[in-house]
């Protein structure tokens, strides 16, 4: 027998597939265009949003039967905000120009609608394990997409990845610079996340005809 039952284990990969919460609930865009220019960024902020998910989700689920339903949106904001604080001065601590790098967009965290959709429709009313495998299949599903848009971005507009050129030096026109290859800058440009993340909707609804709303 599994760790996990067919039911948990759900959790977890319907985020990933047909229930993303960036391509299906069209929820955490601005992040995803604001800071997916550079792949490392958008892997910290996935990870980041991976804690204060899991670990948010599971606290909420822990006090829900003592949260007064009138302030309950404020219990969570309370949550999460905490969470947002460890994660920003860790990054403060050990990753310094990186911290520097995501700016704002760590602290409106807070104020993601994923963070805050899974708390309210989730872990209000399941147990601890389950909000717990509830905000990591939807952590993950956001972070795969960071990461992805990410990833060609940085790739296409810098011909860089996490910092390393892998398509030649541009400057002593190596490798693919020497057919001409050109860096596209406009992939560097918040307006082409929007269009990265439009095709990677279209390549899921191509492959998964029921997406497809009439």
């Amino acid at each position: 027998m599994g760790i996990l039952s067919k039911k948990d284990a759900v959790l977890i990969t319907d985020p990933l597939l047909d229930n993303n919460p960036i391509t299906i609930q069209v929820l955490g865009i601005c992040s995803a265009l604001a800071i997916t220019a550079e792949l490392k960024a958008s892997i910290v902020m996935a990870i980041s949003v991976l804690f204060v998910l899991g670990i948010g989700n599971v606290v909420i689920s822990l006090m829900r039967n003592i949260i007064p339903s009138k302030i309950r949106i404020i219990v969570q904001l309370i949550v999460v905000a905490s969470l947002v604080i460890v994660v920003d001065q860790v990054l403060k601590a050990f990753a310094y120009e990186l911290s520097k790098t995501l700016s704002v967009f760590v602290g409106l965290i807070i104020t993601n609608c994923i963070i805050m959709g899974r708390f309210e429709a989730f872990a209000l009313g399941n147990g601890p394990w389950r909000a717990f495998l509830d905000g990591i299949g939807n952590a993950l599903g956001y972070g795969a997409i960071l990461i992805a848009v990410g990833f060609f971005r940085e790739l296409l507009g810098s011909g860089t990845l996490l910092g390393f050129k892998v398509l030649g030096d541009p400057i002593e026109q190596t490798g693919l610079y020497a057919l001409g290859y050109e860096n596209n800058g406009f992939m560097l440009l918040s307006p082409m996340a929007l269009i990265v993340v439009g095709i990677i909707i279209w390549v899921q609804r191509s492959r998964n005809k029921a997406l497809i709303e009439d």
